[in-house]
Order: structure tokens, then sequence, then C-alpha cells
């Protein structure tokens, strides 16, 4: 059995008004990307992804009340689709992990992740994300963000089963000293070393086998504690190091992520033993024009393929 991947964080589908609020033109050009993708994934993860809210809905009202950011991604998706006279060939799943309240009736904006699987896949068993939050202020509790690890385990019609799990880690904490005296940050934080540390304790505990790809944001650069936590100490396998065979400085050039004149390698795909990558196709740096998804956000998804 033969999957191919995505990892994307959307910022929201908001990165053309520099993430005050989405618009429909940018959710638009993310469908069409994603339906014009040949081959097409099998499987696609989603970061900062919206429930709804003032944010999400200020500039293209939803359809009906209760409508969610993905329910809407999905009927531009299904639109793209059409015009190609195709039907979707996904179904999605949100997982909210956060939200800022106005009011008790309305939010100012939220966030969650989204997995959107190939109608060919079926699944097996989803249970209730794990929270990974680690909060080293706890008077700054009710204002950090919730940090969660999306799980889904999808099987194919060939008996085959793979564990997806998505996730979005923290920025380093700004209350650490480290984060002022060091120049290295992005996956130096204790914070995320907790926060990495909890997630792998859930893989452990969810995962059917050795079948699985954790994947999405991690706020982390190769070589730091996290990134040399998952793939040395947790033993799980970088697409890019593997099939890629890109050193760890090579990686620091291929980046995922801009922000002002940085660019940094802050998202990644990461496999289980029994993953065999094949190849990274379609992944691009930050900064290539020729990629479909240059400029849709202030990320750049990453593309792998396996076999279990």
């Amino acid at each position: 059995m033969t999957l191919r991947l995505l990892s994307y964080n959307v910022r929201y589908f908001a990165h053309a008004t520099r993430g005050l609020f989405s618009t429909k033109s940018a959710m638009r050009r993310i469908t069409d990307a994603i339906a014009n993708l040949d081959p097409p994934v099998h499987i696609a993860c989603l970061q900062e992804v919206e429930t709804n809210s003032l944010r999400s809905a200020i500039a293209h009202p939803r359809r009906h009340k209760d409508e969610t950011q993905l329910e809407h991604f999905m009927h531009l998706l299904s639109a793209a689709y059409a015009r190609k006279r195709v039907e979707n060939p996904y179904e999605a799943y949100y997982f909210p992990a956060h939200n800022y309240r106005l009011t008790p009736r309305l939010n100012f904006y939220t966030t969650g992740l989204a997995i959107l699987a190939h109608k060919s896949l079926r699944i097996s068993h989803v249970n209730a994300p794990a929270l990974i939050t680690h909060h080293r202020v706890h008077f700054m509790r009710a204002f950090k963000q919730t940090r969660i690890c999306a799980h889904v385990r999808f099987a194919h019609q060939s008996g085959a089963t793979v564990d997806i799990f998505n996730t979005h880690l923290s920025l380093p904490s700004a209350f650490a000293r480290d984060f002022w005296t060091k120049d290295a940050r992005l996956g130096f934080g204790a914070n995320q070393l907790h926060e990495a540390k909890k997630m792998i304790d859930f893989v452990k505990q969810e995962k059917h086998g050795d079948a699985f790809v954790v994947t999405g944001d991690l706020n982390s650069v190769p070589g730091s504690p996290v990134y040399r936590f998952l793939t040395e100490e947790s033993g799980l396998t970088d697409p890019f190091r593997s099939v890629a065979d890109l050193s760890v400085d090579e990686l620091h050039k291929r980046a995922t992520a801009g922000f002002l004149a940085m660019r940094m390698r802050l998202d990644h795909m990461l496999g289980g033993p029994a993953i065999n990558w094949v190849d990274v196709d379609d992944s691009h740096h930050f900064d290539d024009r020729t990629s479909p998804f240059f400029g849709l956000s202030d990320h750049m998804p990453v593309f792998g393929r396996c076999k279990l």
C-alpha cells in the first residue's frame, strides 16, 4: 500500500490580510491548489483551521449561522473539483483546540486541526485529541493557546492500516531566560520539549503498530532538541534525511516558513519504523514561486509518499 501525504499550516486562510481575518479568495486559491495536485494526496493534515469566529466570517459570511470554517473550505474544495468535472474525493475531520471569546456566544478567533482523507480510506479508529500544552507560568494558563495532537487510524481496502497524528506545537516560552539569552530558540524551548514528550506518549498509547506518521507545524528547526528527541530518541524517520539525503545543515536551507526576512524549517513529516519513505515530491522552499502554494500562507506544505 502506497500513501501520499501533505502537511500544511494554512494560517486560518488569512495570509493576504497578515492574519487579521480570513478571506474567501485565499481559501479558494488553496482549494484550487489541492484539487490540482497530480497525483492527488491520500491524506492532508492542516494546522491553524478555525471553528467559527468573528475573524473567520467578517470578510465572507457563513452560508448558515453554524457553518464552520472547515465546512466552508470543503464547499469550495467541492467547487474546485466540480470545475474539473470530478467529485470531491475527500472526507474532512476537525479537532478544535482553543477559542478566544468576546462574549459567551461570540468567539473573537478560534484554532484547531483538520485532517482530509481520500474516500478510498475508511476510519478504523478515532479518539479525542490529546492535550499536550505545557504551562510553565500558571497565571498565564487562561491566555495560552491549547495545543493538541489529533489522531485518526485509517484502513485501506487492502487491509493495511496507518495511524496519522497531526499536531501544532507551541512557540518557545518567552518567560524562560534562555529565550532572551540564547540565539537558538525554535525547538530549543523547554516547554516545546515537554509538549513533544507528551505527544510521543500519546502516540505510543494509541498507535496500532509501527505504521504511523507524526506531522505538523512543530515550530522546531532541524537539529534542535525537539527535532533530535523525535528523530533520535523516539526513532522517527524524516524523509528529507532518509530519501532526499539532506544533512541537518542542508535542511535548514529548505525553509518551510517565513516571517519578515527570516526563513525557517518548522514543518515536518516523520514516520514510524514501518513507514518506508519513497519521495518528497512537490515539497518546495518557502520562496519557490513555481509552487502552486507560493504566497498562500506564511508556511509552505511538505509532502511525503510512503509504502506501508
